[in-house]
């Protein structure tokens, strides 16, 4: 038997290996202009019945299960007691079980007490996945993030303090052509002040049912990078980025022209000169009818 989820389901690209358990569903913010994820759902926490009840069941089907997702969009915004039970019970019915992991919202990370974070992590949530999406706060205003970049990167060094694994994600082009040095400048520094331990870089694409709500709320007109441009963005940030710890870097999202990867500070030149070379070789651009959000 397996889980009976509401959909639409999501996860990060590299929990496409875990088992899924969706402790809320939606995303209590969900205003975010360019991220239509959870706009088909109003955002509710499960009742400890239903999920113990998926967690016993999927112990008998998938007991080897070593990295387990909670979603939806929004599950450290469950109450630290509530949260930490379910971690607890998830160890004690996969005794393989080594992650657990999920998205993790500036704001919300911020809510939580230091010693709240601890006692999670100590319980075995030891990964979040968390949205830079941009540095600069004028763009982070206008696409109504909820979120400024000193805030995020708060959040981020909150996390890391207590020894959360760290997953930050940006997103290319979404300043348009206008504010797109401002863009990339902003959220280079977020990115060396908190020197998340993994960065993926995601292009923006923006689906046809939030595409009018992004322009509305931009406040003016939005020009979109084409792929040139998002290359160019790709080469000012990696040349911004400047870490003395290791920081991964993937540039290799579905929504991506180009695809790129590396470990900063020791990958940072050989990124910049496979991106020279990408520009003489436009023909290695991936499909736009291959690419998603």
């Amino acid at each position: 038997m397996m889980l009976n989820y509401s959909y639409p389901l999501y996860r990060p690209p590299s929990e496409a290996d875990s088992l899924i358990f969706q402790v809320t569903l939606g995303c209590s913010f969900n205003e975010c202009s360019f991220c239509d994820m959870y706009r088909s759902k109003e955002y509710s926490e499960r009742p400890w019945e239903e999920v113990k009840a998926e967690i016993d069941i999927m112990s008998k089907t998938l007991p080897e299960t070593r990295r387990i997702f909670l979603a939806d969009g929004d599950a450290l915004n469950l109450e630290t007691d509530y949260m930490e039970k379910i971690v607890k019970y998830l160890y004690e019915k996969f005794p393989n079980l080594e992650r657990v992991s999920c998205y993790a919202m500036p704001m919300n990370v911020l809510k939580k007490t230091p010693e709240e974070l601890k006692s999670l992590r100590d319980s075995g949530l030891n990964m979040f996945y968390l949205g830079i999406e941009s540095g600069s706060d004028l763009i982070l205003k206008k696409v109504t993030k909820g979120a400024t970049a000193a805030t995020i990167i708060r959040a981020c060094k909150k996390a890391m303090d207590v020894g959360y694994i760290l997953s930050c994600m940006i997103i290319l082009g979404l300043g348009g052509k206008t504010h797109s040095k401002e863009h990339i400048r902003g959220t280079a520094e977020v990115i060396n002040a908190s020197a998340p331990h993994y960065v993926g870089a995601l292009t923006l694409y923006l689906e046809n049912g939030i595409k009018e709500e992004f322009k509305t709320k931009f406040g003016e007109p939005f020009i979109p990078v084409n792929d040139s441009e998002s290359l160019d963005e790709l080469e000012d940030l990696i040349g911004r980025i400047d870490v003395k710890n290791e920081v991964i870097f993937r540039a290799n999202h579905g929504s991506n022209a180009y695809t790129i990867k590396g470990t900063f500070p020791q990958d940072k030149q050989t990124m910049l000169d496979k991106i020279s070379w990408m520009k003489q070789h436009p023909e290695v651009v991936r499909p736009t009818g291959l690419r998603g959000f």
